[in-house]
């Protein structure tokens, strides 16, 4: 695999291709409109919000407060930044984007209720509907006297939602729907919803229904683990008429809909809980630093600032690949609105390119705000388990992030899916250099290379040899069951791990790659030391991962050679990760939050 930078890279190519860090956008960039951006959202959240999340989680008690605080955030443009400006929006950049929904990550519920609105229940309408039905409805989706719902998951049919039962029966200038839709954020107060039916018997299509059309109805609010503040209900359609031109898209294409909306949407998620991991390390460290424990705070003890280290490597890497892709989708937006491609389609286009890297996304973001705050209902002990306290409902509140925007397991056999339906198609070329990787598993290896110096030669290097051992396991795995590979989805499950983590590692280099070329090494020391426990960490990891794939299907001597290859792939040098991992968390605790 060759060691030479590239400026872009198309969805998948990290896995082939090393990626320039100097085109990588990274969060220290943000120009001071995303700034302005930012600092308007945090301070609506601090003062309109923040303070009422008791209340909002009694949602049963207070139904009106939520999209009462959605009109007041629409008051600002939050609702309409990224509608195009002849419906009233404000057709910001997706790195602005990207700023607003990392602090709307640290609102729960009310991010809950305000992203599926402005996500899954405009988007759609956006890129797939008529003229027509944007004049009609994005302007009032904008400003906020519209609220919108998404209804897809059926009691039958959740990850697989092709398989949905509810139909639609064209009766001369309307369509009929009757079924039952369930888990619809919004229900509760939405006034516009989008429905996914059957059209003769199997094509799956969507069609816009308002609220109040005879027939339509909804059950009650659903008692759930966390986000309570969110409205979720059942919606029932009973013989529901909708007039024929609120059919959205063309018939049979529902799946398109559905599909390239929820890219949009892993993205997203994996920004907004990027950022409530920011906010859950602020609130723990804080308590950390206020507790004293035999005389001292408890900041000051080393299993608390490996937690806190812990808590802000994680964050920081997903941060990092956070806005590494943002900028990918950016950069692609740029160049398709450059050669003639409407703005909006261009957005759908550039998300569907990058669906891979959305999909690692989604699971990266996911799992590390879950660990983030298990680890600061630790921190806070016995506190942490009462209501009283914050991280509480944050902690009940991740959980639903790992089955968002389809679960977990799905993104991950999607993220691995997609990267060998592109192969077969010969948009990647996965197989010319799992091929070269094979012969280089019959050299003799070389370890004496003692690098070239620079900070961070030993992370760059592994990363480039960790590809490698991706691509060997993968090839393995691919030439051993061929089409029946997609069934092997432990397997499936064991690639995706090693791809996220070698992606994400990439991203964290890169970013620091960039900020020491902008400020050099002395004033980068932190990054380099995170960038340094992130990528050991992660070579342990797809050496894990790695080992368990390749036990389930190589044998003998084949199994033997493969697994000295992974090893040498996997190979890092030994750090003194305790205290690297110190080093970190006495910096946050010094500065008393997250501070990267």
């Amino acid at each position: 695999m060759s060691t030479e930078r590239n400026k872009n890279l198309i969805g998948g190519e990290f896995l082939i291709k090393n990626q320039d860090a100097q085109s990588t956008f990274v969060p220290e960039e943000i120009n001071e409109e995303q700034k302005m951006f930012r600092e308007m959202t945090r301070d609506f959240l601090e003062k309109e919000v923040n303070h009422l999340r008791a209340k909002i989680d009694k949602q049963l008690e207070n139904p009106h407060l939520i999209p009462e605080l959605m009109e007041k955030a629409a008051d600002l443009g939050m609702l309409s930044a990224a509608l195009p400006e002849e419906y009233g929006g404000m057709a910001v950049d997706f790195n602005t984007e990207s700023v607003l929904s990392e602090e709307l990550g640290k609102s729960q519920s009310f991010s809950v209720a305000l992203a599926a609105h402005t996500g899954i229940g405009t988007l759609p309408i956006l890129y797939y509907g008529t003229e027509e039905q944007k004049e009609k409805y994005l302007p009032g989706l904008g400003n906020g006297s519209i609220k919108a719902a998404y209804c897809l998951t059926e009691p039958d049919s959740g990850s697989d939602a092709l398989a949905a039962k509810t139909k639609a029966i064209l009766d001369g200038d309307e369509w009929v729907i009757t079924g039952q839709k369930m888990w619809i954020t919004n229900a509760g107060f939405a006034d516009l919803f989008t429905v996914f039916a059957q059209v003769d018997g199997n094509k799956f299509t969507a069609f816009l229904v308002e609220q109040g059309a005879p027939g339509l109805t909804l059950g009650d609010e659903e008692v759930k683990l966390g986000i309570k503040g969110s409205s979720t209900r059942q919606v029932f359609f009973e013989n529901v008429r909708v007039p024929k031109n609120n059919l959205l898209g063309e018939i049979g294409k529902g799946h398109k809909i559905a599909f390239n909306v929820l890219n949009i949407g892993r993205y997203k998620l994996g920004a907004m809980v990027m950022g409530g991991s920011k906010k859950s390390i602020d609130i723990a460290v804080k308590y950390a630093n206020e507790r004293h424990q035999f005389g001292a705070p408890i900041s000051s003890f080393g299993a608390i600032q490996h937690k806190i280290g812990e808590m802000t490597i994680k964050t920081f890497a997903t941060e990092s690949a956070t806005y590494r892709i943002s900028g990918m989708i950016q950069e692609k937006i740029s160049e398709l609105v450059a050669s003639g491609t409407e703005k909006p389609l261009a957005k759908l286009l550039a998300a569907e390119e990058y669906n891979i890297e959305c999909a690692i996304l989604k699971v990266l973001g996911s799992e590390t705000l879950d660990y983030v705050v298990d680890e600061s209902v630790q921190i806070f002990g016995g506190t942490g388990y009462s209501e009283e306290y914050p991280v509480a409902s944050m902690y009940r509140d991740s959980r639903i992030n790992r089955i968002f925007e389809g679960t977990n397991e799905i993104n991950r056999m999607l993220a691995v899916g997609q990267l060998m339906k592109k192969a077969l198609k010969g948009e990647l070329d996965l197989m010319g250099p799992a091929m070269q990787i094979q012969e280089e598993l019959m050299e003799i290896p070389d370890f004496g290379d003692e690098g070239d110096g620079s900070a961070l030669y030993q992370e760059r290097k592994s990363i480039v040899q960790a590809k490698k051992a991706i691509l060997m396991v993968a090839g393995a795995a691919a030439k051993k069951y061929m089409m029946e590979l997609e069934k092997q989805q432990e397997i499936l499950i064991n690639l995706a791990d090693m791809v996220i983590d070698v992606f994400t590692a990439e991203s964290t280099l890169l970013r620091t790659e960039k900020l020491i070329a902008l400020k050099g090494e002395e004033a980068c020391e932190y990054q380099i030391a995170m960038t340094q426990c992130f990528t050991n960490d992660a070579m342990e990891r797809v050496y894990l991962a790695g080992k368990h794939a390749l036990a389930a299907f190589a044998k003998d001597d084949m199994l033997v050679m493969m697994h000295m290859g992974l090893k040498r792939f996997t190979k890092y040098p030994m750090i003194n990760i305790i205290a690297l991992r110190k080093k970190i968390a006495e910096k946050v605790i010094s500065e008393n939050e997250y501070c990267f």
